[in-house]
């Protein structure tokens, strides 16, 4: 027999492991990694076991011990202190010694304990003496010169074996008997923190001008910025910047028939004068373009470009490489479709072709030369209709060398699609908070996305609007409905996004009853903006958004906890650090008509105080305070004059005059 049949200890169920083990789970610096596994064996022997991790490039394991939960879960963690990838198993081994010491004590407590009981253990401490350093001999010395003392009683010994520096020393030295180490290696994809915590703000470059007869600039974008700075984003994001096709060009709201001036769709991409290399000559050069950048980070954001992997039929793969695109009985090639849609300026790529090596090169090209341009993060268009093995290759080799690159899934689509993109490697995702409105779905949504099994690698940017997506909450709920939104999207998920100016100016005419478009989408024509306009939520936006950044509960997304309170339209949720020394409390009125008030119930205990202790809490949005007290506390809230309260809670109460604390 080839395996040691000694070995009897069993680990088994370990997480996470994603796919057995095929993908890594995703942390920024900062964050943990906690595993868990079922480690035991047959009889009654006692275990140890450990958790070893390492970096990328460490040769050598740093271990943790595991500690023992309830029928036989371990439980263990380490921090993620680098941006490197790190990877992480289990050893664990029959503990010769803590299996004597327990059967020992059990014969002192009943006087049946014999020396030669003691020699037993007396051998096993030997062994863990041998294996420490020098340094630490003398102290096993200390120990074992009166054990081995005939003079002394045995009970006056077996006092000496409770010491505790005996124990921390043979746990620093043990004796591993008959050790097993889990069969698989497993991996943690390390990203930059803006991997988990970023704020979203979309912008058409073309529409900078604010004149809706003139296309705007990347030179006109440069003046938005400290706009979108002073709201708190830090991630600017453009759609395609390409030249536009004119074959099939759409006009105003998805026309057929569109006019010369009709500048077309941004995701209709390629022309005569480029593909998707190309600056769209209207918008300006490749010089004005590396200016944007450079500006965009002298007001602390980042540009996020859109990458859609789709071709008007006037791009020039579609005459140098016919073969990449899907042909139709006549010869003609086939256009997108998404019945009863027809996108008739859109070709899309056929990734089944026989040229696919090529063409995957090519694709990868297109990311590497916007790297070089100075993008380090990437909104993808539809990532769901292309093959997962493209997208695990593509994003992995991009990020072997350039491991500072982000990716961000625009897919709404079936949950195990987006479970899986997010294993080929995206960084962020879209999900289905758009949709997600009343209490329950709310609840169960955002239970689903931190506790379940896709919590690991998938991480949620939430969006309130898109620019192809006008929700019907939106439509109908007036500003207040907005506010909401926005509140939700922010507090709770650490990553979100809005289209503005629409936003934030509470664009809410659809195209027609029962559609989600816009009413003169932006996706068609140039839009004239007042950023302005009193009707602007720019101010709200812009608290949330500090509050975001001043408080780390709201910078990671697993960390939420919902609260009771009976009002169905009330919802009420805290988000919290590890350590619990900053809380955030988020009461909503998800009803964005009436006014709505209820009992919040928290037991205390979950904020760390006694069921009897007052506590402050002081709304950073609307900016007051209140004492509360016990478990069960009032509210009330007008969608008209505020439909939310983002309280930070403070455990010990001051008096009035101290209530600054909280600014």
């Amino acid at each position: 027999m080839k395996e040691d049949g000694r070995k009897r200890v069993i680990i088994e169920k370990v997480k996470p492991e994603i796919n057995c083990g095929k993908f890594p789970v995703k942390r920024v610096p900062g964050e943990t990694v906690s595993v868990s596994a079922d480690i035991f064996t047959d009889g009654h022997d006692m275990l140890s076991a450990l958790l070893l991790y390492k970096t990328a490039e460490e040769k050598q394991w740093n271990s943790f011990p595991m500690e023992h939960k309830v029928n036989d879960r371990w439980t263990g963690s380490f921090p993620i202190t680098r941006e490197i990838s790190y990877s992480y198993t289990i050893e664990a081994w029959i503990n010769p010694f803590s299996s004597w010491i327990r059967d020992f004590n059990k014969k002192v407590d009943a006087s049946v304990a014999t020396e030669n009981d003691l020699l037993t253990g007396l051998a096993i401490i030997r062994d863990s003496a041998a294996l420490a350093k020098k340094d630490s001999q003398g102290l096993f010395e200390r120990y074992l010169e009166p054990l081995e003392d005939e003079k002394i009683e045995l009970t006056e010994k077996a006092l000496i074996l409770q010491n505790e520096e005996l124990s921390m020393l043979m746990v620093r030295y043990p004796v591993k008997l008959h050790k097993v180490e889990y069969p698989k290696e497993l991996f943690v994809e390390v990203e930059r923190k803006k991997a988990l915590f970023s704020s979203w703000y979309e912008f058409f470059p073309r529409s900078a001008s604010f004149d809706a007869k003139k296309h705007g600039t990347f030179k006109d974008m440069e003046k938005v910025l400290p706009y979108i700075s002073e709201l708190g984003f830090d991630v600017l994001y453009l759609p395609p910047i390409h030249p536009i096709g004119q074959s099939h060009r759409k006009g105003k709201n998805n026309s057929l028939t569109p006019s010369p001036e009709d500048t077309g769709s941004p995701w209709a991409i390629g022309s005569s004068e480029g593909g998707h290399k190309a600056i769209h000559p209207e918008l300006g050069t490749l010089d004005d373009f590396h200016n944007l950048i450079a500006k965009a980070a002298e007001n602390g954001l980042e540009v996020a470009l859109d990458i859609a992997f789709q071709c008007s039929p006037d791009h020039p793969w579609v005459k140098l490489h016919p073969e990449w695109f899907k042909h139709r009985p006549d010869g003609s090639i086939q256009y997108a479709e998404n019945p009863p849609k027809k996108y008739e300026d859109i070709y899309p790529i056929n990734f089944e072709t026989e040229n696919w090596k090529a063409l995957w090169e090519e694709l990868k090209s297109v990311f590497a030369h916007w790297i070089e341009q100075g993008v380090k993060i990437f909104r993808i268009d539809n990532p769901h209709t292309k093959p997962f093995r493209f997208w695990e290759w593509i994003i992995h080799s991009i990020k072997n060398e350039y491991p500072d690159v982000l990716f961000l899934a625009e897919a709404f689509t079936r949950p195990k699609v987006m479970e899986q993109l997010a294993k080929s490697g995206f960084s962020q995702s879209y999900t289905y908070f758009t949709w997600r409105n009343t209490k329950e779905e709310i609840t169960k949504y955002i239970k689903e996305l931190t506790k379940g099994k896709s919590a690991e690698v998938f991480r949620p940017n939430f969006w309130p609007n898109t620019p192809d997506i006008l929700p019907e909450y939106l439509q109908s709920g007036g500003r207040s409905a907005f506010i909401i939104r926005h509140v939700l999207a922010a507090t709770l998920s650490s990553n979100y996004g809005i289209y503005g100016p629409a936003f934030e100016l509470t664009d809410n005419v659809a195209r027609e009853f029962g559609s989600e478009e816009y009413l003169n989408s932006e996706k068609y024509q140039i839009k004239e903006w007042d950023l302005n306009d009193p009707v602007s939520m720019k101010e709200i936006i812009k608290i949330v958004n500090t509050v975001r950044k001043e408080n780390p509960a709201l910078q990671n997304f697993k960390n939420t906890k919902f609260h009771h309170i009976e009002d169905e339209y009330l919802l009420s949720y805290s988000r919290y650090t590890d350590d619990m020394q900053n809380l955030i409390l988020v009461v909503i009125n998800l009803d964005p008509y009436h006014k709505h008030a209820g009992w919040v119930g928290i037991p205390p205990e979950h904020f760390g105080l006694q069921p009897d202790e007052s506590y402050q809490v002081y709304d950073l949005l609307g900016e007051s305070w209140y004492l509360w007290h016990g478990e069960w506390n009032y509210v009330e809230l007008d969608p008209h004059i505020l439909p939310a309260h983002i309280f930070k809670v403070r455990r010990k109460v001051r008096t009035e005059k101290d209530f600054d604390y909280f600014l």
